[in-house]
């Protein structure tokens, strides 16, 4: 029976919700204790939104040449050498995708049953975290045709509310805040401030996720064709629905009610519509959440299932079922997800995840540049738009925040140089394996 595949409005899809998550929903609270300005905070947005748009641009390249499933675990292995490959799988397999899943699907959890009913229990909120991952886990584990569905349904539900809280916010205000969006003489200073910096980590998390349909590749229809379509418009999407939202936060809500908290949406929801309203649009927003977790049991899988394909000892995690779909990567990725869930201490893992993803994105386009050099006839159905510009600029912003996060953040940083040595070790016992019995 031949194999059904992901189509193009399926993986796009997959981007959008891989980015709209909790961070845009999040973020502003946080940026607003130290950056009060409009035109600073939507600059924010807009630089981390080229800067996701130039990584996709050069993604689109890379995917188009090397085409296989695993996103940074098959370009890396290609440029470099395996075992930078088996390091990007293994930040992958143990935090990358499952933290960010756990996030979500606890978010989910926690504003729905606020939105219901209220205070819980701590173990009921895990609970339905729980369930929501293995309902997920189960749906994407059976074949492509109820994935794809699900994820598609979940997806536009999501762009759909976001749309409409938007168009209904704008109409609905009565008397706009007075925050201009227009540049002042201090806006300098604030742009160039280590704040800014700060802030701008930030947004890196919620726009990450624009690199999910390249972890997909091996089963999408006609990927040289559909990647650099898919990758260039789900992350043109999503930058235009964050600067829409992040405006209406501000153009509708008093800055002061928003400053250090988490949940700005649902503060902007009750400011414009009232109590009612807010707490509907709490509920909606867990709604839109379980495109996200969604998302990620697509996606983080795929990267789990390479790393088994191409390592012996470790290839029951290569395995698929009979419509194609790599079930045990699933719910080994799951598994990991509700250990975090009832542990509650990925959050804390959050911030060396996110440093460690983006080496992982830093070196990918770095190799944008080696793959040229080293093999400039090789087969390229796309090509860089504007390159070199596109991928210098994601290199130049990425490095920067890098860099801000290695002297800001040092113990964070230490743990994530651990969970790579811990990979590099994990690689050499298994490759080393691989060899004796190749041998015998």
């Amino acid at each position: 029976m031949p194999q059904t595949k992901f189509k193009y409005i399926t993986v796009t899809a997959v981007i959008v919700a891989n980015m709209v998550g909790t961070g845009v929903f999040t973020s502003l609270g946080f940026q607003l204790l130290d950056i009060q300005s409009g035109f600073a905070l939507l600059l924010l947005w807009i630089l981390g939104g080229l800067t996701a748009l130039c990584g996709a641009i050069s993604y689109a390249e890379l995917g188009a040449t090397l085409p296989r499933s695993g996103g940074e675990y098959n370009f890396l292995s290609q440029i470099y050498h395996p075992a930078a490959g088996f390091v990007s799988g293994w930040i992958s397999m143990s935090v990358g995708f499952a933290a960010p899943t756990a996030l979500a699907a606890m978010t989910f959890s926690a504003y729905f049953t606020s939105s219901l009913f209220g205070d819980v229990p701590n173990f009921v909120e895990q609970l339905i975290a729980v369930s929501l991952l293995l309902l997920l886990s189960v749906v994407h584990s059976s074949n492509h045709r109820n994935s794809g569905r699900t994820q598609t349904i979940f997806t536009t539900l999501k762009v759909a509310v976001i749309l409409l809280f938007i168009l209904a916010a704008l109409i609905v205000v009565e008397a706009p805040q007075p925050v201009s969006f227009l540049p002042t003489s201090s806006d300098v200073q604030i742009v160039t401030s280590g704040a800014f910096a700060v802030a701008l980590i930030y947004v890196s998390f919620a726009y990450s996720g624009w690199n999910a349909a390249t972890y997909l590749s091996s089963e999408i229809e006609n990927p040289q064709r559909a990647l650099p379509l898919v990758l260039i418009s789900g992350t043109s999407i999503v930058t235009l629905l964050y600067l829409g939202l992040n405006f209406v936060f501000l153009y509708t809500t008093p800055m002061d009610s928003m400053i250090g908290e988490v949940e700005v949406g649902a503060i902007a929801a009750r400011t414009v519509f009232g109590e009612l309203a807010g707490g509907l649009f709490g509920l909606a927003l867990a709604l839109l959440l379980i495109s996200t977790v969604s998302a990620m049991t697509m996606a983080g899988p795929r990267v789990i299932q390479v790393v088994g394909e191409d390592f012996p000892k470790l290839s029951f995690l290569g395995r698929k079922n009979s419509s194609g779909i790599p079930a045990r990567s699933i719910f080994l990725q799951s598994t990991i997800a509700i250990v975090f869930i009832i542990s509650s201490t990925f959050e804390s893992v959050l911030v060396f995840a996110g440093f460690t993803m983006a080496l992982n994105t830093f070196a990918s386009v770095l190799g944008l540049f080696v793959l040229r050099s080293r093999k400039p006839d090789l087969a390229r159905p796309y090509r860089a738009f504007l390159f070199p510009i596109t991928p210098l600029i994601f290199l130049g912003v990425t490095g920067w925040t890098l860099t801000f996060t290695i002297l800001e953040r040092p113990v964070e940083v230490l743990f994530s140089f651990g969970v790579i040595i811990v990979g590099l070790i994990f690689y050499y016992i298994t490759s080393s394996q691989t060899k004796d019995s190749n041998e015998k």
